[in-house]
């Protein structure tokens, strides 16, 4: 199937039988404008951007449902790092009503829509930065690939279009006085590998994980997370490049 196939599709799925038209619209007159959707379930719209890739996230998070878990129990809190525009976010928060969830995002122009898309919601806390192997300033860089696609480097590593604080997971719960984290999910286009490089000081306070693993951009990536999570008993693909894994008693049916 093609590219622009696939990309029609998603229009329809999202806006329905207005989408193909707003597709043609997208394309020929270069609308890169903003629509309001109506999650299921939700009271509230979100906002999500033609022509770039919040049409397929959407696909991926409302629709297909990408992050649905089947847990013993509701999580108390949870944090969506690489948050994007926040809407998997509010795909937690009308999931699991009573959780604190903190939304972290490092790129200014995704930072400021989930500020907006998450604004009705209380339990969202939204958080510019980034999830790091230190606690420093890190930069985020560009390489092409959509508003999905942004990077972070160490400082010295190339020149980045923004500059952003970078946190350890241990110093993230330290500040937002967050003693365990039930429900870790993490989507840093390859960042992983340096996160997880040494995770002693707070894996043993994570009870799910759900990882996008980026090895086809950074090699090591993988090794590092599965070197890092050798004492969780569950394990099983939430997509092609998604990863899940939980502590003994977590998953319903485990």
């Amino acid at each position: 199937m093609s590219y622009q196939t696939e990309l029609l599709k998603d229009y329809w799925r999202v806006f329905g039988p207005t989408g193909v038209a707003l597709a043609a619209r997208a394309k020929v007159l270069g609308d890169a404008g903003q629509r309001l959707v109506l999650p299921p379930g939700a009271a509230h719209p979100v906002t999500i951007r033609l022509r770039t890739s919040d049409v397929p996230t959407y696909r991926e998070v409302f629709l297909q449902q990408a992050y649905r878990i089947s847990l013993r129990r509701p999580p108390s809190v949870i944090v969506d790092a690489g948050a994007n525009i926040g809407l998997t976010s509010v795909y937690f928060a009308i999931r699991y009503p009573a959780a604190r969830i903190v939304a972290i995002e490092p790129e200014a122009s995704n930072f400021a829509l989930l500020q907006a898309n998450t604004s009705p919601y209380s339990n969202i806390t939204p958080l510019r930065a980034a999830l790091w192997k230190d606690n420093t300033e890190i930069h985020v860089i560009d390489p092409g690939k959509g508003k999905w696609g942004f990077q972070t480097v160490a400082s010295g590593d190339r020149p980045g279009i923004q500059h952003v604080p970078g946190m350890t997971v241990d110093a993230l719960m330290d500040s937002c006085g967050l003693e365990a984290i039930d429900v870790l999910k993490i989507d840093i286009e390859g960042a992983e590998k340096e996160v997880f490089a040494d995770a002693s000081a707070w894996i043993d306070r994570v009870s799910v994980l759900m990882v996008e693993l980026h090895e086809r951009m950074k090699t090591g990536c993988n090794r590092a997370v599965y070197a890092a999570t050798a004492g969780f008993a569950t394990e099983w693909l939430q997509g092609p490049n998604n990863v899940g894994m939980a502590r003994e008693g977590m998953i319903a049916g485990s």
